[in-house]
């Protein structure tokens, strides 16, 4: 029985530090470079697409066999090239995201701002399952935000994720022994209880990051006061409730983005839709959920993705917990 504990312990431990994915050198460490592919239109303008998917993240997504770059890395590279393309007016982002944390987040939206002042592109935001917390963040930059009649979105507000295994360890008789210089240095710790004093500056710092997230709400979005106060308890909201808030321009299909994201771009209606990847899918549509990191279509065949969940560390988040997949 003890044994059984102990794997129990350890695997736990292994989640606390972060999944460590073995290494073989199967395929060829330098990723082939990310080319043009046209979805629909002729025409000499183009509207990049840009599909953002799970969880936002700055660190690689590892499976059992390689890993994915970051969510962050993956937008941020078309985005780069996107900015050499003169012919590129508009970029759509098609979001299913529950969030993800605050700095990924954040980054993102940073890296859209300053893409649309580099440019000067237009940039729409077509929603499809979810759009929740850190993924509505970095929508707020957008020109046009449009969900899909059965988005959910919101959640604008900040959770702490601290796991904890004491109580397991105890029932094990296993200890952790902690020397520390500073009052605070373990704070969060999962090997103990979380101290009244320790929640409260938790808190505080959660209080903080909800304030920007707010602060940024107010000014990318024109919102009545009763609204800020309903959006404020970070609750979800349908789409057509988000769009009596103002959370949203917009309801309609990703094919009414494009032509949305056209009459705001000012371009003709043959107006080409590329996305970049890095392998060619016969039949490609806006439809396919593949990013910029898709190499091959035959690696998903033997790299086994771990479990969604298993990739949010301690910290804090803008993120929907109840969207998070566990499958």
């Amino acid at each position: 029985m003890k044994r059984y504990y102990f794997i129990i312990v350890a695997s736990i431990l292994v989640l606390i530090m972060g999944c460590v994915a073995p290494k073989f050198n199967i395929f060829s460490e330098t990723p082939d470079p990310l080319k043009e592919y046209t979805l629909e239109g002729t025409g000499a303008d183009k509207i990049l697409l840009i599909p953002v998917n799970g969880l936002i993240s700055d660190n690689p997504k590892k499976g059992l066999i390689t890993a994915t770059p970051s969510l962050v890395e993956q937008v941020v590279s078309q985005i780069n090239k996107a900015q050499k393309d003169k012919q590129i007016k508009a970029v759509l982002f098609k979001i299913n995201s529950p969030g993800g944390t605050i700095t990924a987040s954040d980054l993102l939206y940073h890296e859209i701002s300053a893409y649309k002042e580099k440019t000067g592109s237009k940039v729409v935001i077509s929603m499809m399952d979810l759009a929740t917390s850190g993924a509505y963040y970095m929508s707020l930059p957008a020109d046009l935000i449009m969900a899909h009649p059965t988005t959910i979105t919101g959640s604008v507000g900040v959770i702490s994720l601290q796991p904890k295994v004491k109580g397991l360890m105890d029932k094990i008789g296993l200890g952790v022994d902690v020397q520390k210089v500073g009052k605070y240095k373990d704070m969060g710790s999962p090997f103990r209880d979380t101290s009244e004093e320790e929640r409260k500056l938790l808190q505080k710092a959660m209080n903080d990051f909800e304030e920007r997230f707010i602060g940024l709400v107010k000014k990318h979005r024109q919102l009545t006061p009763q609204a800020i106060t309903e959006i404020s308890t970070a609750r979800v909201f349908l789409a057509d409730e988000a769009l009596q808030m103002g959370l949203i321009d917009k309801i309609g299909y990703i094919s009414d983005a494009v032509k949305e994201t056209k009459k705001i771009a000012k371009i003709s209606e043959d107006a080409k839709l590329i996305v970049y990847r890095r392998a060619e899918f016969p039949e490609d549509n806006y439809y396919n959920i593949a990013g910029a990191a898709s190499e091959n279509l035959n690696v998903s065949v033997i790299n086994i993705e771990l479990p969604e969940i298993l990739s949010a560390k301690a910290g804090f988040y803008y993120l929907w917990p109840g969207a998070v997949s566990a499958d």
